[in-house]
């Protein structure tokens, strides 16, 4: 989830920082380079966000597995 976040991020990144700098009517050279960097910057930011979701959801479910798991063996128990 965090590489996908990443990809997307710096992908969009990337996008905009173009798309503004062509409107602008800059050069194209320094308008890559300024791409590239927000793309990283964007790429990371992008990461930590996936992985802050990944273990939010994956915590999400283990305490939902726990709380089912005791609830059972809470039911099934031998008096």
């Amino acid at each position: 989830m965090a590489r996908k976040y990443a990809c997307i991020m710096a992908a969009l990144g990337m996008t905009i920082i173009l798309i503004r700098s062509l409107r602008a009517g800059g050069a194209f050279e320094s308008a890559i380079l300024s791409a590239m960097f927000w793309a990283l910057v964007y790429g990371f930011v992008g990461y930590a966000l996936g992985s802050i979701a990944r273990n939010t959801v994956d915590e999400s479910v283990r305490q939902k597995l726990e709380r089912e798991i005791a609830a059972y063996k809470k039911q099934h128990a031998k008096p």
